[in-house]
């Protein structure tokens, strides 16, 4: 399976997950014709790491709004694969749900209609875990797969908007293009990507540091998930543009949805943060603030003030109940059916995945010190 001449557009190319994808596709032996990568901004640090590569394949840097019809028709012209990972990714409710809706929602409506506009034969979607759950109840799945059956309802606006854009995608596939030819589209379900650059890992560790070197115990520790390495998801969607290349293979994977995690060993969200840096000499609590349930109706209590408050001011709680749901139940995923379709395997280890996301965590401790420390000032 090969990409070489292949034309791609990566949207979302600045972003943690995008970074990747660019890096292993510029990687290639057999170079492709071209990759464009769009964004809507890309900061000088990922400009500089996409120029480090000299290599036969053209790079095209395009900045602009996933909701501009004319800035994506221009962006897909002559394009024969879309790998769709732009997104806003909101658990706390910080953005208004028009701006979700219409970048998760309507921007992956828009990148369809240009695509068949521009002839775009094949469509990869980043999805995520949360577009099958948790449930608002709570149920567990261990080592489920796409057959699986699960009552998925979730409030979470986040959710839903995944939700509705995975289904728009799946269901655009064998639409007919402009010159006769037929969309091909797959969604890819993403666990939690963890790794150098992930921003919640950051987040977490700064709390981490403001609490003497001593990690929050936000999730049991038997709410054990499978996090995936941003390497390895990255692989993934290589691996799916590849198969979609070999009309053997594509028929199997189009209007398919797939699970992507890899080897990282079963555990909470808060061990994991634990796990990665513990042979840095950081700690984490042995259990969470207060018992579940008086968790949950605590979050609920927040929510409840932010309701009352929302005609004076805008205030956003810090958990809610759907954050302590997906924190606090298990929720495992097998990539068997990726595997077999498509011939994903992990490309890197677990080992490999902890060490590497170990060292960054590591060379990010100086700086983020400082400026905690600044903002205390």
């Amino acid at each position: 399976m090969s990409l070489a001449g292949v034309s791609c557009l990566v949207t979302g190319a600045g972003g943690f997950l995008g970074q990747r994808i660019v890096h292993l596709l510029l990687e290639e032996e057999e170079a492709l014709a071209e990759i464009r990568l769009l964004d809507k901004a890309f900061s000088n640090e990922a400009l500089g790491r996409f120029g480090t590569f000299q290599g036969k394949t053209a790079v095209k840097i395009l900045e602009g709004d996933i909701r501009d019809v004319t800035f994506l028709h221009r962006a897909c012209q002559g394009v024969s694969v879309v790998i769709h990972t732009a997104s806003i990714i909101d658990t706390l409710g910080l953005i208004e749900k028009q701006l979700l809706w219409e970048v998760n929602v309507t921007g992956t409506q828009l990148l369809l209609d240009a695509c068949v506009h521009c002839n775009v034969q094949h469509f990869i979607y980043t999805s995520t875990i949360e577009v099958t759950g948790p449930n608002c109840k709570g149920d567990p799945i261990f080592n489920g797969d796409e057959d699986t059956a699960y009552e998925s309802i979730s409030k979470s606006p986040y959710a839903q908007s995944k939700r509705l854009a995975e289904d728009s995608v799946l269901k655009a596939d064998g639409q007919v293009l402009k010159d006769g030819g037929t969309l091909m589209t797959c969604a890819l379900r993403s666990m939690y990507i963890f790794g150098e650059g992930c921003p919640f890992l950051q987040g977490h560790l700064d709390k981490c540091l403001l609490n003497k070197n001593v990690y929050l115990r936000f999730s049991r520790k038997e709410a054990f998930v499978n996090p995936v390495y941003v390497g390895n998801i990255a692989w993934a969607h290589v691996q799916a543009a590849k198969a979609l290349q070999v009309p053997q293979k594509a028929k199997h994977i189009r209007g398919q949805f797939y699970y992507i995690s890899d080897d990282t060993p079963h555990m909470s969200y808060a061990d994991l943060n634990y796990e990665l840096t513990r042979d840095l000499g950081f700690g984490i609590e042995p259990r969470l603030p207060m018992p579940l349930t008086m968790l949950y109706y605590f979050s609920l209590l927040l929510e409840i003030v932010s309701f009352l408050l929302r005609p004076f001011v805008r205030y956003i709680p810090s958990t809610n109940r759907h954050l302590v749901t997906l924190l606090n139940t298990p929720f495992t995923f097998s990539y068997r059916k990726a595997q077999k379709d498509f011939g994903y395997v992990p490309r890197y280890t677990w080992e490999e995945a902890k060490q590497c996301t170990a060292q960054w965590i590591a060379s990010m401790v100086p700086q983020r010190r400082e400026y905690l420390k600044s903002k205390a000032a």
